[in-house]
């Protein structure tokens, strides 16, 4: 599974340092560095929406630092398994 993190200012300003650590530390957390690759990426398109722009594979989703968690739980943890 793929995850691209918008890391462009509108991001960045959102957030999406902190998503990225809180979803590096879940990953690791549920040993799934060998079926999860992170990946940043500029301006993504999605800059008026609320969160950072998180595509999991082709999906996109706006992610903010405090549902972070349960994006994980809900989203990827369940395409996962």
């Amino acid at each position: 599974m793929e995850l691209t993190i918008c890391v462009g200012s509108s991001c960045h300003l959102k957030g999406s340092r902190d998503v990225i650590k809180i979803l590096e530390r879940l990953i690791s957390l549920h040993r799934l560095e060998d079926k999860i690759t992170l990946k940043g990426s500029f301006c993504m398109g999605e800059c008026s929406k609320n969160g950072v722009c998180v595509c999991v594979d082709s999906d996109r989703f706006n992610v903010a630092p405090l549902n972070a968690e349960l994006f994980f739980n809900d989203v990827i943890l369940k395409r996962i398994n």
